[in-house]
C-alpha cells in the first residue's frame, strides 16, 4: 500500500511540473508539487464533466459518449494548466512574474470561463427548462403572425369569408347574397304592402258585415246607407289588395330571379376558391409544423444560455447565485497558476537552488562537450588537410620522376640517334654515296628529326672526287 501511494505521489508530482532527479535531492518540495498536481486533477475533473453537460445538451448525445469527449477535453485542460506552471521557474522579480503571470492568469480566466458555463447552465436546469418552454412559445405565436403578414398569405382571411359566404349563398339558394338587400328589400316592402291592404280589406269587409247585421256602426240591420258605403269601401279596398298582390308577386319573382342567379354564380366560384383556400391552408399549416417541430427542438447551448439571461434579467437572486457560481468554477481553474505565482515571490527553495544547479552544471557540461567536439572536429580537419598534402606531394615526386624518366629517354634516343647518324656517315663515306636530302614531313620530331639533321650534316663535309689520294700513293 505504501508503495502505491509512493508512486501515486510520485505521479501528482511529476504532474504539477516536479522533476524527479531534483525531487530526490529536495523530498522537502514533494508535497507542495504533489498538492499542485492534486489541483490540476481537479481543474481536470470539473473540465471533463462541464465538457461531458456541452456535448449532451448541444448534440443530444449518448451519455457514455459526451464523457469520452469530456475525458478528451479534460486530458487538454490539464496539460494547458501544466503548460502554464512548468513555465514558471521561480524568480524573485516582481516585474518579469508579472510579465510571466498576466498572459497565463488571461488564459486560466478564458479556460474557467469556458468550464463554468456548462457546469452553471446544468445547477439552473429545471429554471432553465421552463424559460425555454415560454420562450419556445413566444416564438411560435410570433411565427404564426409573421405568416398572417406574409405576402403570400395576406389574402386568407377575405378567401376563407368569400368562402363561406359562397356556402352560404349556395346553401340557401341565393338568400344569404348580401347584394341581394335592395331586392329582398323591394320583396319585403311588397309583402309589406300587400299584408296592410289586406287587413284593411278584411277590416272593411267585417264592418260592411257588421252594419249589415246591424252589430255595429249604426246599429240598424239591413241594407241601408251605411251598409252601402261600408260595402262600396270594402270592394275598393279589394282592388287595392289585388294590386299589392301583384306587386308582391312581381317583387317575390325578382328576387327568386336574383337569387337563383346568386346561387349559381357562388356555385362556379366556390370550387376554384375552396381549391385556392386548401392550396393556401396546407401551404401555411406545412411552414407552422415545420417551425413547431424546429421549435422543439431548440434547445441547445444558445438557447439555454439566452434563457438564463432572461431569468437573471428579472430574478436578482438568481443573477447573484449565476455570478458566485461562475466566479467559484474560475477561481478553481486559475488556482494552480495563483499558487506559482505566490510561490515565486518567496524565496527559493531548496528544491530550487537544486534544480538551478542542475541546469548550470547541464549548461556547463554542455559547453565542455561543445568545446571537446570542436577540439576533436579541428583535430579531424588538420589531420585530413596533412593526408591531402601528402598525397599531393606524391603526386609531384610521381610527376617529377615520370618527367626525369621520360628526359632520360630522350637523351638515350637523342644519343641513340646521333651514334646511328654516326655510323650512317661513316658508311657512306665507305661507299662513297651521297644520299639526297629527304624533305621533312610533319611527323618527323624527335630522335628521328635529329638523327636526319645530323645526317644531312655530315654527309656534305665527304671528300671531293680531286681531294682524294690515289691508293698507291
Amino acid at each position: 500500500m505504501a508503495a502505491v501511494q509512493r508512486r501515486l505521489g510520485d505521479g501528482l508530482a511529476v504532474l504539477g511540473g516536479a522533476r524527479p532527479d531534483v525531487l530526490e535531492a529536495a523530498p522537502g518540495a514533494r508535497p507542495r508539487f504533489v498538492a499542485l498536481g492534486g489541483v490540476l486533477l481537479s481543474t481536470g475533473g470539473l473540465a471533463v464533466v462541464s465538457m461531458a453537460f456541452a456535448v449532451a445538451m448541444a448534440l443530444g448525445v449518448w451519455w457514455p459518449l459526451a464523457l469520452l469527449v469530456g475525458l478528451g477535453w479534460g486530458a487538454v485542460v490539464v496539460n494547458l494548466d501544466r503548460m502554464l506552471l512548468v513555465g514558471m521557474a521561480h524568480d524573485a522579480s516582481l516585474k518579469r512574474n508579472l510579465v510571466l503571470a498576466v498572459p497565463r492568469v488571461g488564459l486560466a480566466l478564458i479556460l474557467g470561463a469556458v468550464i463554468a458555463t456548462p457546469l452553471t447552465l446544468q445547477v439552473f436546469s429545471s429554471e432553465i427548462d421552463t424559460e425555454v418552454e415560454a420562450m419556445q412559445a413566444e416564438a411560435a405565436d410570433a411565427f404564426r403572425t409573421s405568416l398572417e403578414s406574409d405576402a403570400r398569405f395576406v389574402g386568407l382571411p377575405e378567401l376563407r369569408e368569400r368562402v363561406a359566404l359562397g356556402e352560404s349563398i349556395v346553401a340557401t339558394g341565393g338568400v344569404a347574397d348580401p347584394q341581394l338587400a335592395a331586392v329582398q328589400g323591394d320583396a319585403t316592402a311588397a309583402q309589406a304592402a300587400y299584408d296592410a291592404a289586406l287587413a284593411t280589406q278584411r277590416e272593411l269587409e267585417a264592418r260592411a258585415q257588421c252594419e249589415l247585421d246591424g252589430t255595429c256602426g249604426t246599429g240598424d240591420a239591413g241594407t241601408g246607407q251605411a251598409y252601402v258605403e261600408a260595402r262600396a269601401a270594402a270592394d275598393a279596398q279589394a282592388a287595392v289588395v289585388a294590386s299589392a298582390l301583384s306587386s308582391l308577386d312581381a317583387a317575390v319573382s325578382a328576387a327568386s330571379a336574383a337569387e337563383g342567379r346568386s346561387a349559381s354564380l357562388a356555385s362556379s366560384s366556390l370550387e376554384a376558391d375552396r381549391a385556392e383556400l386548401q392550396r393556401l391552408t396546407a401551404e401555411q399549416t406545412r411552414l407552422q409544423t415545420a417551425f413547431d417541430a424546429t421549435n422543439e427542438e431548440a434547445d441547445g447551448i444558445l438557447m439555454r444560455l439566452e434563457a438564463l439571461d432572461r431569468l437573471g434579467d428579472r430574478n436578482v437572486t438568481l443573477a447573484a447565485a449565476q455570478l458566485m457560481l461562475t466566479l467559484l468554477f474560475m477561481s478553481i481553474e486559475i488556482l494552480p497558476v495563483l499558487m506559482k505565482l505566490l510561490l515565486n515571490f518567496g524565496p527559493p527553495s531548496a528544491y530550487d537552488k537544486l534544480a538551478a544547479l542542475r541546469d548550470s552544471g547541464d549548461v556547463e557540461i554542455e559547453e565542455l562537450q561543445k568545446e571537446s567536439r570542436l577540439t576533436v572536429a579541428a583535430a579531424r580537419e588538420e589531420m585530413l588537410v596533412m593526408a591531402e598534402r601528402e598525397r599531393i606531394d606524391r603526386q609531384k615526386q610521381a610527376i617529377i620522376a615520370r618527367r626525369e624518366v621520360a628526359e632520360a629517354a630522350a637523351a638515350a634516343e637523342r644519343a641513340a640517334a646521333v651514334r646511328a647518324a654516326e655510323r650512317a656517315a661513316a658508311q657512306a663515306e665507305a661507299t662513297g654515296a651521297v644520299p639526297a636530302a629527304e624533305p621533312l614531313r610533319p611527323w618527323d620530331t624527335g630522335p628521328m628529326r635529329l638523327a636526319r639533321s645530323a645526317a644531312r650534316t655530315v654527309l656534305p663535309t665527304r671528300r671531293r672526287p680531286s681531294d682524294r689520294v690515289p691508293a698507291g700513293v
